[in-house]
């Protein structure tokens, strides 16, 4: 084959994510620390399930019509690191297949070449050994060798065996990888969703559930236009016509013709282009009859949805404060306890989130909607969902949206304490910063396999303490595992402050012994306690 059409593309791209999802367990397990909270292959999957959401049950008339529309759908349910870059990866193809009809060889090399771009520029500090190495290597193998004679197959398959080569050599780059024995999750994914765009182009058959990747519709309050309402907003009326012989002159249709006469009849926010003898229009109205009309004087109707604005304008508006705050703060939590707690201590929003749950930019985006501020601050309060925060205040317009680093829900806790509504934001956000960087965070979990990480050794089942990305402490007892990472903190004796956060599952008895030990050993701390409820960590413990 010497190019891709827009249907074998769109069945590649269901390929793709069909086998990431048949492989996504083997993908979560490639976790660097042994913990039961390995979610990359999780994360993968309902990003690029966003992007096959948006396209399974449609037809397109190009492949730069397909990819936009698949593109939309990654970029807002992108969640996790690696499936943020994964959509930006998908964006930068997208890119560079604007305006194609169908692909080339040479026009996917191209594609592909924007796709690193996009992937490296989402990332400020870009890590060899990850999902885009892989990524950029098998694409600068290909640069190297491909020709004007190779076939699309042959790309392919060559792309998949340079990944799965610097996919193997992720060991070797990154050194916490070789200790942990496994490579590198995202550029795992990476190669199942290639392999599954093969198997699709060569007519392998991949068990797919269209059921799987349904869109869920967001239901409107009716109520919110009564019969009292005004029709102020109009209507977004979206349509895609396949022009007639019998109607008009096919091969000579100047599509500004429909858009003239849709400006003519008061039409707003005009979109029309066509592919052939298919044409797609977007127009606002007050009169989605007539604008119909007009489109059906030169073809036939392949699509039509039309969408009452005031209503969507009424229903948003509603959930909105009357009075816009200077400074509203999003933050992230697992747990009712912690969820409350951030409720208490000011956070306007709660995105339900953290290990095993990374939520999506489009979960950060609906929090957003509901606040009525000028500015939004927004705390991850974990590694691996900075980037979907990143990308959601990228995507949002209707504020100032900025993303302060927390990687721990011990950082974010302490940051809500510096939040206050000056009027010097950027002088807030310095202090917040100072404040977090001085803070020592402790997670206590269990161990899912044997592993070796930091010079410590760790069994399966064994408990162990990470603090700040590293494994201090491991043994039998959680509150053991805790209190030896504590004592191997050298600068203890200058804070003066232990906040702890318990698990759903921790027992009384876990609790009591752990406080008798701190106010044993460390009698000038003051402790302070709290119910978290969360998930995977029975201690979260925060040192100031």
């Amino acid at each position: 084959m010497s190019a891709i059409n827009v249907n074998v593309f769109k069945n590649m791209l269901i390929g793709g994510a069909s086998n990431l999802k048949n492989h996504s367990n083997e993908i979560n397990d490639l976790n660097v620390f042994p913990v039961p909270d390995g979610d990359t292959g999780l994360n993968m999957c309902k990003t690029i399930d966003g992007g096959v959401a948006k396209i399974i049950n449609k037809d397109f008339t190009s492949v730069s019509e397909l990819m936009n529309e698949f593109v939309h759908g990654t970029l807002l349910s992108a969640r996790g690191n690696s499936g943020v870059i994964l959509s930006q990866i998908f964006k930068g193809v997208s890119v560079g297949l604007q305006g194609l009809s169908e692909v080339s060889v040479v026009q996917l090399v191209h594609a592909l070449e924007e796709g690193v771009k996009f992937a490296y520029s989402a990332v400020e500090r870009p890590i060899e050994g990850t999902i885009l190495t892989v990524f950029r290597e098998a694409t600068e193998y290909e640069v190297k060798i491909i020709t004007d004679d190779t076939t699309v197959e042959e790309f392919f398959k060559l792309h998949i065996e340079q990944a799965a080569k610097t996919l193997a050599r992720t060991k070797e780059i990154l050194p916490q990888l070789k200790e942990a024995g496994v490579v590198d999750s995202g550029g795992a994914g990476y190669l199942r969703i290639v392999e599954g765009m093969y198997k699709a182009l060569t007519g392998e058959e991949i068990v797919v559930t269209v059921d799987d990747y349904q869109e869920v519709e967001k239901e409107l309050d009716y109520s919110a236009f009564t019969r009292d309402s005004i029709m102020t907003y109009g209507y977004c009326t979206e349509l895609i016509i396949r022009l007639q012989t019998s109607k008009t002159d096919v091969d000579n249709f100047d599509v500004s013709v429909i858009r003239e006469e849709l400006k003519a009849i008061g039409g707003d926010s005009i979109v029309t282009y066509s592919d052939g003898d298919i044409v797609k229009v977007h127009v606002h109205t007050l009169t989605p009859g007539v604008a119909l009309n007009v489109c059906q004087k030169y073809g036939e109707f392949l699509h039509l949805k039309i969408e009452n604005m005031t209503l969507q304008h009424e229903e948003t508006i509603s959930t909105k404060v009357e009075e816009k705050k200077h400074i509203a703060v999003v933050t992230v939590a697992n747990g009712d306890g912690l969820i409350d707690l951030f409720k208490q201590l000011g956070a306007d929003g709660v995105v339900n989130g953290g290990q095993t749950g990374n939520p999506a930019a489009a979960d950060f985006i609906e929090e957003f909607k509901k606040i009525n501020a000028e500015n939004i601050i927004v705390f991850p309060n974990n590694g691996n969902i900075i980037l979907a925060a990143e990308q959601a205040a990228e995507l949002y317009t209707d504020a100032k949206v900025t993303v302060v680093p927390t990687k721990t829900i011990q950082q974010g806790y302490c940051a809500l304490s510096v939040v206050s509504d000056c009027e010097e934001f950027d002088a807030l956000i310095e202090d917040i910063k100072a404040v977090i960087s001085g803070v020592k965070s402790y997670e206590v979990t269990y161990a899912v396999r044997d592993a070796k990480l930091n010079g410590v050794e760790v069994k399966k089942d064994e408990f162990m303490c990470i603090s700040d990305g590293k494994l201090i402490s491991a043994g039998i007892g959680r509150v053991n595992v805790l209190i030896d990472a504590l004592r191997k903190t050298d600068d203890i004796d200058e804070k003066e402050l232990l906040t702890v956060f318990y698990g759903k599952k921790l027992a009384m008895n876990e609790k009591n012994r752990f406080r008798d030990a701190v106010e044993e050993l460390f009698p000038d701390l003051e402790l302070i306690e709290y119910e978290g409820g969360q998930d995977i960590y029975s201690f979260l413990v925060c040192l100031e």
